[in-house]
């Protein structure tokens, strides 16, 4: 075998195609709202790690547990790379009527890509939080937020953080 490219090979790579099943694919008793997404700093140093907030609402009457995703899209790079990537995720039980703040850690490792070694770059990024991918059709509602980064720097293999 000559090509290892996943182009074409994982759906991560297929384009505009939709898997059947996403990650994250399914129904709940109770509905979500997501709501006051933070990236904390927005333009951060190329070795940095991003801070991210989200509030998380159940607005339904029901109690009930919410897959929060967050995913990571470059918005430009020198090499191929995913339409997103799952970058964290987390299983959260929310009582009916109630919110529930969250934080996660996207570290610079994540935003690493592979050109005959892992390494970073200098750039724009956007960051999805919600119950479902990016763009995802589903049956109830739902919502995906998104937000901006920079990172500002010279590009450098991963091992020089």
């Amino acid at each position: 075998m000559e090509n290892y490219t996943m182009e074409g090979r994982t759906y991560r790579y297929y384009g505009q195609e939709a898997p059947l099943y996403p990650f994250g694919y399914g129904l709940s008793y109770t509905t979500f709202r997501y709501q006051d997404l933070v990236l904390s700093p927005p333009v951060l140093p190329i070795c940095a790690n991003l801070t991210v907030s989200v509030v998380l609402e159940n607005t339904g009457q029901r109690d009930g547990e919410e897959v929060v995703q967050l995913y990571l899209r470059w918005e430009q790079s020198s090499v191929p790379v995913p339409r997103w990537q799952l970058v964290a995720f987390r299983r959260v039980a929310v009582p009916a009527g109630q919110e529930t703040k969250l934080s996660f850690q996207v570290v610079a490792e994540q935003r690493a890509v592979w050109a005959q070694d892992w390494h970073l770059e200098p750039g724009t990024f956007t960051l999805f939080a919600g119950g479902q991918q990016p763009g995802q059709q589903t049956r109830v509602p739902s919502e995906v937020l998104r937000g901006q980064f920079s990172v500002t720097g010279t590009a450098r293999p991963l091992r020089g953080c």
